[in-house]
């Protein structure tokens, strides 16, 4: 059995956790952007946490069900109606065969998790289902979704009913802080520039994505002078060549930070000033375009302790999600 799409929405596509083991040849993980919603959406449901889902981003899909179904909605705050009747999110509900999912507008947040019960049963290509566009990789057909296409339903009863309350949920705060880990090109930028760095508030650009995150609006950084490597090119943010760690933070011309996110190539030739660490990732994929953030440095201690702060949280929902 399957679910059609009669609207795709903005860009939605098939994600779960990713395929990791394939960054050395340029695959990169990929899966989806908010770890902490597509878990949850699942368990939600009934499903395995690494069950492929929908990943929506600013605007929902509309769906129509071929078959009867446990739904959940979790990550940004998009509401799911069942035939124009609005549910909740962050709970599951049943859908029949022959009902319409649709959503509203778009209240908080940048991208909505859509769970099925049954998980969505597409190919898995290198150990995963998740879609890699760049690449057409998985995913359905490699693609975002279009009118039309038919996503087959693997078998699972689901359970209705269940929901995970708000303060097992991470709080989104405006400016958002943006822990990270000063990195090995650091000593590229003046004393000055680094600490404006970390002073000024920025916010999310337009060009926002599964890529990466562009931000606008700090002082352009200020390079240490020094004669270029052979092959860096002219720019002072030009290196060599590099890996791109996942996080790390461009600043092509020393203007626009980028931080690069799921989808990023895994290596190039602009410098990194950091790495955003692991902890505020799934923070980053809520960001709306404008949305003012700050950079806060930590050390590598505190980034481990925040993890383990954040695999706390995700463990204590799975917790009650279990009872």
């Amino acid at each position: 059995m399957a679910v059609k799409v009669i609207s795709p929405g903005l860009s939605t596509s098939v994600q779960d956790l990713g395929r990791p083991g394939y960054y050395h040849l340029g695959i990169p993980e990929g899966g989806g952007m908010d770890r902490f919603a597509t878990r949850i959406a699942n368990l939600l449901v009934g499903n395995d946490p690494g069950a492929a889902l929908l990943e929506a981003t600013f605007m929902g899909p509309e769906l129509e069900f071929m078959q009867d179904a446990v739904v959940a909605v979790t990550g940004g705050e998009l509401p799911p109606k069942v035939n124009g009747e609005e549910r909740p999110t962050w709970e599951s509900f049943p859908v029949k065969t022959g009902d319409r999912l649709s959503f509203g507008y778009l209240k908080g947040g940048a991208r909505a998790y859509i769970a099925i019960s049954g998980g969505i049963d597409v190919p898995v290509v290198l150990g995963s289902r998740t879609t890699y566009v760049l690449g057409a990789l998985g995913g359905f057909e490699g693609r975002v979704l279009k009118a039309g296409d038919e996503l087959p339903i693997g078998t699972g009863a689901g359970t209705s009913g269940k929901s995970l309350p708000a303060n097992l949920r991470r709080p989104q705060v405006s400016p958002a802080e943006l822990r990270m880990l000063p990195g090995l090109y650091w000593h590229r930028i003046t004393e000055a520039a680094g600490k404006r760095f970390f002073e000024d508030t920025w916010k999310v650009a337009p060009e926002a994505d599964r890529i990466g995150y562009r931000f606008r609006g700090g002082a352009p950084l200020e390079f240490v002078e020094r004669e270029q490597p052979f092959g860096a090119g002219s720019d002072p943010s030009n290196i060599v060549d590099a890996c791109y760690p996942y996080g790390s933070i461009q600043v092509p011309s020393g203007t626009e930070p980028i931080v690069l996110h799921r989808d990023a190539v895994s290596g190039g030739g602009y410098m990194m000033v950091g790495v955003v660490i692991s902890a505020d990732m799934d923070l980053i994929a809520q960001l709306q375009p404008h949305t003012p953030a700050k950079f806060a440095p930590v050390t590598l201690d505190q980034a481990l302790a925040a993890r383990a702060d954040n695999a706390a949280l995700q463990a204590r929902a799975e917790e009650y999600l279990a009872g």
